[in-house]
């Protein structure tokens, strides 16, 4: 079974956050919460047997229908990191991807 990072963290709880979750919003099931996320239910199933983390696109949703702080949610779900950092291969083209840019970059200044 596949853990991510974060799960290796002894205060990580997820389940906690989906619980509160549950309360505040008045909810019956997880089922329910996914319909209010609008995630599929297999990625709420996924969160609390800590193979998905809560990744930040589901944070930012949980803050629009809670109304409650990302602060305030990730404390929730004991991450208590302050820093993020992404990897340098984040946000750069894939090669073949690159190749065709600088074909295509070349190709305009040929014009000029």
């Amino acid at each position: 079974m596949a853990h991510h990072a974060l799960a290796s963290q002894e205060s990580y709880n997820p389940n906690h956050l989906l619980d509160i979750l549950l309360g505040k919003m008045q909810l019956k099931n997880d089922a329910a919460l996914s319909r209010l996320l609008e995630v599929a239910p297999p990625v709420i199933s996924k969160i609390r047997h800590h193979r998905l983390p809560v990744g930040a696109s589901l944070l930012i949703r949980m803050h629009e229908v809670t109304g409650m702080s990302i602060r305030d949610l990730r404390d929730l779900m004991g991450d208590r990191r302050t820093k993020y950092r992404l990897s340098d291969a984040q946000g750069r083209p894939k090669p073949e991807e690159r190749q065709a840019q600088d074909k295509v970059e070349a190709g305009n200044y040929a014009r000029h």
